[in-house]
């Protein structure tokens, strides 16, 4: 069986709500809510459990109780660190679960495909993670100045599900406890104790919602889905096109 950790601890301040990003809502449901829904269709996932901050478990595990068709599930308190927030999900998962995923409660996006993708990369290999080229070239700065400019063909940017052997990740996050090592994702904590990655390909719609312009940007990518963003692609080609035959 598959357990499924959200953290869901986070303050959101770039997100200037006022309040845990995961309960705003994205066209009428909350981010949290969606994110569940996503894992709750999946059939080797049994057991969701949320993470969230110490004066929110007892409103999120009512509001959560009362939804239908999500998978049994848990809510526990977070720590200081999300790495320890994961610690503490995990440390109430299923013992029974030969896999576990960490996936971010505010990437609601996420797709069954990619969920499977991980779990299956996950129980070949021990540790994967979805992932997606960047795009982008990036500099490496110290005090303002550009200090290298490493090759993007050898850059990837790092999404959620994160998908590990439970033993695997048990065994990692108590390597990192013992060493006072506190990594930037759970794959770190893994590479730390010495167990290769393997990289699962991902979608760029899987984005995590951190400021107000993702919020927007999920919205249309909801309203957008499938057919409406091939017809909108073609909209566009077509008005470019005829832009273009016009300046000749």
């Amino acid at each position: 069986m598959v357990s499924a950790i959200f953290p869901a601890a986070g303050q959101g301040k770039r997100m200037q709500a006022g309040l845990n990003k995961v309960f705003l809502e994205l066209m009428g449901e909350s981010i949290l809510l969606r994110t569940l829904r996503q894992f709750s269709v999946v059939p080797a996932v049994k057991e969701l459990v949320v993470v969230t901050g110490k004066d929110e478990v007892a409103v999120v595990r009512r509001r959560l109780s009362r939804v239908p068709g999500l998978k049994p599930l848990k809510v526990v308190a977070g720590g200081t660190e999300r790495q320890y927030s994961i610690w503490n999900g995990l440390r109430q998962s299923a013992p029974e679960a030969d896999v576990v995923l960490v996936h971010d409660a505010a990437r609601p996006l996420v797709t069954r495909e990619t969920i499977e993708a991980v779990i299956a990369a996950a129980r070949e290999h021990g540790a994967a993670i979805a992932a997606v080229p960047e795009k982008n070239t990036v500099k490496i700065v110290a005090d303002g100045i550009v200090t290298a400019t490493p090759d993007r063909s050898m850059l990837w940017s790092v999404q959620t599900p994160q998908g590990f052997h439970r033993d695997l990740l048990i065994a990692a996050n108590e390597q990192a406890e013992r060493d006072g090592f506190l990594g930037t994702d759970d794959a770190s904590l893994v590479e730390h104790y010495g167990t290769p990655v393997h990289v699962v390909m991902d979608s760029y719609r899987n984005i995590k919602i951190t400021t107000p312009e993702d919020l927007i940007i999920a919205e249309a990518l909801l309203r957008h889905e499938h057919g409406g963003i091939r017809d909108s692609l073609r909209k566009a080609a077509k008005k470019a096109a005829e832009h273009l035959a016009g300046n000749r």
